[in-house]
């Protein structure tokens, strides 16, 4: 089902959620952070670091870091593929799954406080 809101509308959600994501105590994840956690829990697996810097146009070491911080916070976590050895696996885990399902839920209520 397609959703249409008119740019202006658009901007105040983007707004609103971003809003909400700095005053709600927790830490603050940036763009391309948000970007990386997005593309492990809403795409299929398996997800690598070279991977997700392939899909998203950035650097290794951008990865790198993103998952850095997102596994300090359990968002993520690292394990070697066994099988190539060179390859770090990203793995879901359950407060991160539980951190994204309460973005979609964010997004939700503040959509449908946009005035009509």
């Amino acid at each position: 089902m397609a959703v249409e809101i008119r740019p202006s509308q658009a901007l105040r959600l983007l707004h609103e959620v971003s809003h909400a994501l700095v005053t709600d105590g927790e830490p603050d994840l940036s763009a391309r952070q948000l970007d990386v956690l997005f593309t492990i829990y809403l795409e299929p697996p398996p997800h690598t670091v070279r991977g997700l810097a392939a899909k998203l146009g950035v650097t290794k070491p951008v990865i790198t870091r993103a998952l850095d911080t997102m596994g300090k916070l359990e968002l993520v976590s690292r394990r070697r593929d066994e099988r190539d050895r060179r390859n770090v696996v990203i793995q879901r885990t359950v407060k991160g799954a539980l951190h994204v399902e309460r973005l979609g839920d964010l997004v939700v209520a503040k959509a449908k406080e946009l005035p009509r």
